[in-house]
């Protein structure tokens, strides 16, 4: 998986219903063309994901951010936001605390 599917499937808990779209089921919305590395609106719905279970979202600076302990630094915002994200995701539980 890359870094995307692993946010998308751990993270927002999304489940990838065709190759270009993922599906929501607390929503029940279909989201096409998830790229959060570039699209910064997309970005944010990892933030506020995060933040709805329990982490402090920081930006320090353009570049870099940090969710609790874990930072990271990217070209953009949304490529921080993402990077840190992944981060957090791979070397946690996330899945198995929250679903």
């Amino acid at each position: 998986m890359n870094n995307t599917e692993v946010i998308a499937r751990r993270i927002l808990g999304w489940k990838l219903n065709r190759w270009d779209r993922w599906y929501d089921p607390e929503k029940g919305v279909f989201i096409y063309d998830f790229s959060p590395e570039e699209n910064l609106d997309h970005a944010l719905l990892i933030v506020e994901r995060l933040k709805s279970f329990g982490y402090t979202y920081t930006a320090k600076g353009e570049h870099e951010v940090c969710f609790n302990t874990v930072c990271e630094n990217g070209d953009t915002l949304a490529k921080a936001i993402t990077n840190a994200a992944f981060s957090l995701a791979d070397n946690s539980t996330i899945a198995d605390e929250w679903f």
